[in-house]
């Protein structure tokens, strides 16, 4: 990598050098002895290259001169002006301008190389560097596979649940369906006029006196009913006396079914054996 910017500033200042010492040897050459414009030439030149040799001493060193970088400077710009004011009075200046730029394209050309030493890496730090990025990929890569594969989870889980619920829902709405068509078939039976003979033909032995009525019950949300409070379980004397009390509360006394309808609504509880065999006691 260094010969990929060393070389281009070395031809740029090896051609640029040339260019200034042909170009001072045929400006000053009809004024002055040809030796002598040799020697300025060579005098540009040769500072040119002893300020460039200086400045990559101290650049191998790890050290910087700002005085001699602008002393290079100087000489790179004294190279650029002499090939400038010989296309400007010779002839042909087009393509003296055009090569006019050489030298200060040499010096940017050192500087570029200068700046790629200073941030040189060597083949085990680019080794290192190199690795962490593929662990940084790698990572990322996991990372991404690990998300799609949670995401095509989630949406077959989601997909799962809504065909579920579909499923309810319309096992839900058949089951209403069917409600609704039973409950109008009852409502129809409910209120039909054979219905009420019917109650009556049963419920007239049992109720003697009593209308018998059938109310459907209420379809829709149910509220809980708080529990009933369990009475204590009467002993037998003390039912023997309240079953003998209500038989005899009426002239004559009251049949066994009458006793236990009155028996019953005076919130008292009995169950049907023992009730009969208080009834065959004090009856």
């Amino acid at each position: 990598m260094s010969a990929k910017t060393v070389l281009p500033a070395v031809a740029m200042t090896a051609v640029s050098m040339v260019l200034t010492l042909a170009v001072v040897v045929m400006w000053l050459g009809g004024a002055v002895p040809w030796p002598v414009a040799l020697v300025v030439g060579l005098g540009i030149d040769g500072g040119w290259l002893a300020t460039l040799a200086y400045e990559r001493r101290l650049a191998a060193q790890g050290d910087h001169n700002r005085a001699v970088t602008a002393v290079g400077w100087g000489f790179g710009l004294i190279a650029a002006g002499v090939l400038i004011a010989h296309a400007l009075t010779a002839d042909g200046s087009a393509a003296w301008l055009a090569v006019a730029w050489l030298p200060i394209a040499a010096k940017a050309l050192w500087l570029v190389h200068g700046l790629w030493e200073r941030t040189a890496l060597t083949d085990s730090a680019l080794k290192a560097i190199r690795g962490i990025q593929q662990e940084a990929r790698d990572e990322a890569a996991v990372a991404r596979a690990r998300l799609r594969a949670e995401a095509t989870t989630e949406e077959t889980r989601l997909t799962a649940v809504t065909a579920a619920g579909a499923r309810v829902a319309h096992v839900q709405a058949r089951t209403a369906e069917k409600l609704s068509k039973a409950w109008s078939t009852l409502e129809t039976a409910r209120a039909g006029e054979e219905t009420g003979r019917a109650l009556t033909s049963v419920t007239a032995p049992v109720t003697p006196g009593v209308t018998a009525r059938w109310e459907l019950p209420v379809w829709g949300p149910t509220e809980p009913v708080p529990a009933l409070e369990t009475a204590p379980a009467l002993t037998d004397d003390t039912l023997d006396v309240l079953v003998d009390q209500i038989r005899l509360s009426q002239t004559p006394p009251l049949s066994y079914r009458e006793m236990a309808t009155r028996f019953r609504a005076a919130g008292h509880s009995a169950s049907e054996v023992r009730l009969r065999a208080a009834w065959k006691r004090v009856a």
